[in-house]
């Protein structure tokens, strides 16, 4: 668990008060961070994070004293020139760098991958190809690291969908949730190419239906 002053001292780097705002509820509730970082605890490959964002789990990682080379992208320029500005500020530009591009377009890696609620802003098939080009950049000894919504009959899911309606009409992520996955369309592609998974909750002090699902070869 982070403690409250890094928590503050990591969202005061962002230029804007929404961000500062985002980050700090990030790093207080969200547990894919703190997650993340305990399945990468013992590898020292470099890190690819598609779909960054501001770039929150890089300065996780710093801050926990794990900094392996890390790559972040992301389709929105705004944050990830935000997040290059926050990295600048914490002194990380040395082994941090944040492109702005597509999922389609990612530069190249050999290492770990990570993936966190990113998925269900694509349309099904756009999902198995990010799936695909995702495996294309893992190392022989690397993880991949899903952090997603699942499609299940529960209420954390409908509390998901709630909260995803108000991040899309607040202008946070516009497009909007496109397709939610089931948790077998997710392990199927990557099961196919010789990974294996495995899954669990990770709801956290959150009522959303996320899970953590990690695949290695």
């Amino acid at each position: 668990m982070m403690d409250a002053p890094t928590r503050r001292s990591i969202a005061e780097r962002f230029p804007s008060l929404g961000q500062r705002a985002h980050a700090r509820w990030k790093l207080a509730f969200d547990p894919a961070y703190a997650a993340t970082r305990g399945v990468l605890a013992n590898s020292h490959l470099p890190v690819l994070d598609i779909g960054c964002g501001l770039g929150l789990l890089a300065h996780f990682l710093h801050a926990t004293g794990h900094r392996p080379s890390y790559i972040g992208v992301d389709h929105d320029a705004r944050k990830i020139e935000a997040g290059r500005q926050a990295a600048d500020r914490a002194g990380m530009d040395g082994w941090v760098q944040l492109h702005h591009a597509d999922a389609a377009a990612l530069p190249p890696h050999d290492g770990n991958v990570v993936l966190l609620d990113i998925l269900h802003y694509l349309p099904r098939e756009r999902q198995r190809d990010l799936l695909a080009t995702a495996m294309l950049h893992l190392a022989e000894h690397g993880t991949l690291i899903i952090r997603n919504v699942l499609r299940e009959p529960n209420w954390r899911f409908h509390a998901t969908r709630i909260e995803e309606f108000f991040l899309k009409y607040s202008g946070w992520i516009p497009v909007g949730a496109q397709h939610y996955p089931s948790l077998e369309e997710i392990r199927e592609p990557l099961e196919r190419h010789g990974l294996r998974v495995a899954v669990r909750a990770l709801h956290g002090r959150t009522p959303y239906n996320s899970y953590l699902i990690v695949a290695s070869r």
